[in-house]
């Protein structure tokens, strides 16, 4: 590939990542908004608490999307780190953000809302306990407690891509490219 097609590339790459960035925080806000007039119509319309079932719905399609724009802006970042970062080629933006990211104290920032959509999720069951018969209830407090687990499987899970993803394409990189998969003296430890 030419030098042209590489800025292109790398261009186009920052780009996707900014966009998708931009786009992420715009999901969190569209579905807290949607989850939350879902949850007050459904305890205006009728209290039942199976209800609180298409909200919770709601919620997690929302935390879905912000989770999976999250992976792919990171795995975005990992090739440009190692295909044009680490070869000299282009500036070590993505570099530089990971080896910053080090020194920020673990839960400092929460790129996925899931400590927002965890509050929303029990804020959403709360008018369920109040007033649900056992039965209904205890499916209704399994799914939210399903959620949670999804919640918590998915921060796990971002907090290791950034290693997991890095040193994937290294691989990759050694492999289509043939080159050392040691990591250069730019790759963040």
């Amino acid at each position: 590939m030419g030098i042209r097609q590489a800025t292109a590339e790398y261009r186009t790459l920052r780009d996707t990542i900014r966009e998708r960035g931009t786009r992420r925080v715009t999901l969190f806000w569209a579905g807290l908004t949607t989850w939350a007039v879902l949850r007050l119509a459904a305890q205006a319309l009728d209290p039942d608490v199976y209800l609180t079932l298409v909200s919770l719905a709601a919620l997690a399609a929302a935390f879905e999307a912000v989770y999976a724009l999250h992976v792919s802006v990171e795995r975005i970042g990992r090739y440009l780190q190692v295909f044009y970062e680490e070869t000299g080629t282009l500036p070590a933006w993505e570099y530089t953000a990971m080896a910053l990211g080090r020194g920020v104290p673990a839960g400092a920032t929460d790129p996925l809302f899931s400590r927002m959509f965890g509050i929303a999720a029990v804020l959403n069951l709360a008018p369920g306990l109040l007033a649900a018969p056992p039965v209904p209830l205890a499916l209704v407090l399994l799914a939210h407690l399903l959620f949670g687990v999804r919640l918590l499987q998915a921060r796990r899970y971002a907090a290791r891509q950034r290693e997991q993803d890095l040193r994937r394409f290294q691989e990759l990189h050694k492999a289509v490219a043939g080159v050392s998969p040691e990591p250069s003296s730019r790759t963040a430890h």
